[in-house]
């Protein structure tokens, strides 16, 4: 198991820690670091002057029932035009964007206002969703602009995230920019401070009150690590849709073209990566390089009496969300060598068998089909494997699918090798590739 995850929440936004805005408690100077005690009075009166100027560009996204005001979901975000253009995750409102007819979108102010909005584009990619009030309901209310990308912040540098956590009252959260995350497919920024659900396309912004990011994730099970989107993605999507129509309709096939673009440049950047050496004594098994994966791995104690392992687990951290439970365009990989030796051949048999029987290919459910697999025998270079390639299609996304291979070597009656391979929300071209470029990576481990 990984000992952290990064996690983006559904419509419900993130979960972590935060503080609310004048609700913190103040800190007592200590009158042995005075020093001390004037910076954090001065952090605080930061905050306080950035929410002041912007929180009339803060606002709450609401997710209702189309025929009652029962919320089926909060989020917060911001106004980046005179025009009422509000910039917010796309996670916060894809319940209305794959069933407008079940939904309606609402905002609220910092003074109490409120009133609808219209969604006219989003990208899925980055979770980023363009809005629109509708009326004239924040004219003359202002908006954020963005920092240029002429001007980057610095390691260390004070930001500012903003929001509305638990749906309690709006917020001001002080953090540091410590760069970009590293081994991200796509760039996030890693922000030390923290953030409540709700706060989820909210604007979060450095001294001058310009926008350098927007509130998206965190990492589970780690305390003040929070991620953001790039402020530049949200300025494009501004850029590119500011004048579009509103979409009316269910928005799933504009979520399957941009997912489809998409898993064809990570596909094509995955397969242009060679494989590396798990310094396996028998065989060579495929390890990605970590450009965009992180691996971890564990073996059996020392002091073992019964069957050897090692395991190797190498996974994207980021996944894009589609809709309440589904999250999709993601690489994982893991395998297992077994040492049974000490067992003798019919009790590894059983162990190596179960092991291989016990693999969850997934069951038909609301968002995907059930798993069409096929098996068969393979020879790499000498090495007999048995391998299971299985495919799932989405009902909503056609043409993708989640792949799943699985290989086992069955060269020896005391020793194996099992490797498992995903890919979700692929096509069925990129899977038979990434099928066949997985299966290149066993072969006999050339320096035994």
């Amino acid at each position: 198991m990984r000992p952290s995850v990064l996690i983006r929440f559904g419509a419900a936004a993130l979960l972590a820690l935060g503080l609310q805005a004048g609700a913190q408690t103040p800190i007592p100077p200590n009158p042995a670091n005075p020093a001390a005690a004037n910076a954090a009075a001065n952090v605080s009166a930061s905050a306080r002057r950035l929410y002041e100027r912007s929180k009339g560009q803060l606002l709450q996204i609401r997710t209702l029932l189309k025929n009652q005001d029962s919320q089926a979901s909060v989020g917060s975000g911001f106004v980046v035009s005179d025009g009422g253009h509000v910039i917010t995750n796309y996670h916060v409102v894809s319940q209305f964007a794959l069933e407008p007819d079940s939904y309606r979108l609402r905002y609220a102010t910092t003074d109490g206002q409120n009133g609808a909005l219209e969604l006219l584009d989003f990208d899925a990619r980055r979770d980023l969703a363009l809005l629109k009030v509708v009326g004239d309901g924040l004219k003359g209310q202002g908006a954020l602009s963005f920092r240029p990308l002429q001007q980057p912040l610095a390691k260390g540098e004070r930001i500012y995230s903003m929001g509305n956590p638990h749906d309690v009252a709006f917020a001001v959260v002080e953090g540091n920019y410590n760069g970009l995350v590293e081994r991200s497919f796509d760039p996030l920024i890693y922000y030390s401070g923290s953030i409540n659900a709700g706060m989820s396309g909210g604007p979060v912004l450095d001294e001058d009150g310009r926008v350098v990011g927007i509130n998206v994730s965190a990492m589970f099970f780690a305390q003040q690590m929070s991620f953001l989107v790039p402020a530049e993605f949200a300025e494009k999507l501004l850029a590119r849709s500011r004048d579009a129509k509103p979409l009316r309709s269910a928005a799933w096939p504009r979520l399957r073209d941009q997912l489809t673009a998409y898993q064809d440049e990570l596909v094509k950047r995955f397969l242009a990566l060679p494989w590396q050496s798990a310094n396996n004594d028998r065989y060579r098994l495929p390890v990605p390089e970590q450009d965009f994966m992180r691996c971890w791995g564990r073996g059996s104690p020392a002091d073992a009496k019964g069957l050897l392992f090692e395991r190797s687990q190498c996974r994207m951290e980021h996944a894009i969300f589609v809709g309440g439970n589904l999250q999709t365009g993601w690489l994982d990989m893991s395998h297992e060598a077994y040492d049974g030796r000490q067992l003798g051949a019919l009790r590894f048999a059983r162990q190596y068998s179960n092991s291989f029987r016990n693999e969850n290919l997934g069951r038909p459910d609301r968002t995907r089909t059930a798993p069409y697999c096929r098996e068969q025998f393979v020879d790499r270079d000498g090495l007999p494997l048995r391998a299971v390639v299985c495919l799932r299609a989405y009902r909503k996304l056609d043409g993708l699918h989640d792949l799943s291979v699985l290989v086992t070597t069955v060269d020896q009656s005391t020793e194996g090798a099992l490797g498992r391979f995903d890919a979700k929300g692929v096509s069925f071209d990129n899977a038979l590739k990434l099928a066949s470029h997985y299966l290149e990576g066993f072969a006999w481990n050339k320096a035994k």
